[in-house]
């Protein structure tokens, strides 16, 4: 088996996605101690979610997360973790003055070692053409 790939019982995986979301109207909120404190509770997360992080960027008006984990969590699912998790401590403990921390929208890409035209050879090489 390629090297990176977690291995189950079950399955032979390796998904990792890169997340991007913003403040709501894209305030430059995340600076000095809120970006800290949201650095942290983003880790907390990944552990409960058993994710691991490769790489989190945070900017005064947007977050990068990269990130690796298990097949049967969905990107969406991550994300309603995540941000809902920050939102709520970070709001308990700063004042933002906004209805709300996080916009409703997120962008999110899967990234991994193999070209969509790999797979293309694959799958045509397994229905003997």
């Amino acid at each position: 088996m390629p090297r990176g790939f977690d291995r189950e019982r079950t399955r032979v995986h390796k998904l990792q996605y890169h997340f991007i979301w913003c403040p709501k109207y894209r305030k430059s909120v995340l600076t000095d101690e809120v970006r800290d404190r949201l650095k942290a509770l983003i880790e907390e997360k990944a552990d409960e979610l058993d994710l691991e992080i490769l790489e989190l960027a945070i900017r005064p008006d947007h977050v990068h997360l990269f990130i690796t984990g298990d097949p049967t969590l969905a990107p969406n699912k991550i994300m309603q973790q995540v941000k809902g998790y920050s939102s709520r401590r970070l709001r308990d403990e700063f004042n933002f003055g906004l209805p709300s921390l996080w916009t409703r929208s997120y962008f999110v890409s899967s990234a991994g070692d193999v070209s969509s035209e790999v797979i293309e050879e694959y799958i045509d090489a397994q229905a003997g053409e």
